[in-house]
């Protein structure tokens, strides 16, 4: 499979961080603004995962992740506005709920589309205020998560934990020990190399999970768990490594390290946590393929395996990490 950019893709890249470099700053109106003008949430998958992936870079704070990949794959179509999905059969830890123009929930009698005004949410209180995360009161909710929605939470957070290792190497360059910098020992380059690796392994399955999703490919749903499980190892690593060689003042509000340390983390929580998605595979490959559903409770994976109905629980982005984070 060929997993290189075209010339175009190379293009829309290249046009994508130019923006996003420019308009970093700009009060979140406008910056939505920009996006939904330049067409970017048209994207198929593959050139979606692009834009993502630069968005993430710059832990972006619109709500165009749960627009693009959330309200559309529900819905068929993009919102009048902004917009989001309810798919985990609860309404728990639902992305950008409380801004949406437009919500689409899964219900036992297909997908309805309702105006966020006449849903009642409330926004959740999370280690990272620049993301919205609320809950959603509705009726006859039924789970079944997108491939999309994983697909663009594991590029998203591939392309936050680039930022932490773009950070930490200037910072490693720049900071001194015993005269030279701290960037020339052995050990210090061991662990940026690591979060290289994790980075490339990461984003290797976060494009492979959209390129089947664009051909409809019957691996698609198996591509998206593993792309998920393999961001949420990948933000371990970012995470923990990041943060020893930036020092204690790395998670200083002072730092702009701890934006994008929040950022992997929530990107890991939501929708399920590493270990959820292998357990998910796990379970698949046990049933033949069958597939699956992730319910996010907080979260709760159901896997139907023989008749039986198997949960795992894992952590919601505002519960208790009961799995662990790093």
């Amino acid at each position: 499979m060929e997993f290189e950019f075209d010339e175009d893709q190379r293009l829309l890249q290249q046009a994508v961080r130019e923006t996003v470099a420019r308009t970093q700053g700009l009060p979140e109106d406008q910056l939505w603004a920009t996006y939904q003008e330049l067409g970017w949430l048209e994207a198929p998958p593959v050139e979606l995962a692009i834009v993502l992936e630069e968005l993430g870079y710059v832990a972006d704070p619109t709500p165009f992740l749960a627009s693009a990949t959330w309200f559309a794959p529900l819905a068929g179509r993009l919102p009048a506005g902004a917009g989001t999905g309810v798919f985990d059969g609860a309404g728990r830890y639902v992305l950008d709920a409380d801004r949406a123009t437009e919500v689409a929930l899964l219900t036992s009698g297909g997908v309805r589309v309702v105006p966020g005004r006449e849903l009642a949410t409330e926004r959740v209180d999370t280690f990272d205020h620049r993301l919205h995360i609320a809950q959603v009161t509705a009726d006859d909710l039924v789970p079944g998560v997108p491939e999309l929605a994983l697909m663009g939470l594991a590029v998203t957070t591939v392309g936050a934990c680039r930022k932490i290792l773009d950070l930490v190497v200037a910072h490693v360059k720049q900071r001194h020990q015993f005269g030279v910098p701290i960037g020339s020992f052995q050990a210090v380059k061991h662990k940026a190399a690591d979060m290289y690796v994790a980075i490339e392994r990461a984003r290797a399955l976060a494009y492979y999970s959209a390129l089947t999703i664009a051909e409809d490919d019957p691996r698609r749903t198996r591509a998206a768990h593993m792309a998920k499980a393999a961001a949420g190892e990948c933000q371990r690593v970012v995470f923990a490594n990041g943060f020893q060689l930036f020092g204690a003042m790395g998670f200083t509000w002072e730092s702009e390290l701890q934006l994008y340390l929040k950022r992997v983390v929530a990107g890991d929580l939501l929708l399920g946590t590493a270990s959820a998605h292998r357990k998910a595979l796990l379970h698949r490959e046990g049933d033949g393929g069958g597939v699956g559903r992730l319910v996010v409770d907080g979260l709760v994976r159901r896997e139907q395996a023989g008749g039986g109905d198997r949960r795992f629980a894992s952590a919601g982005v505002a519960g208790e990490a009961r799995e662990g984070t790093a």
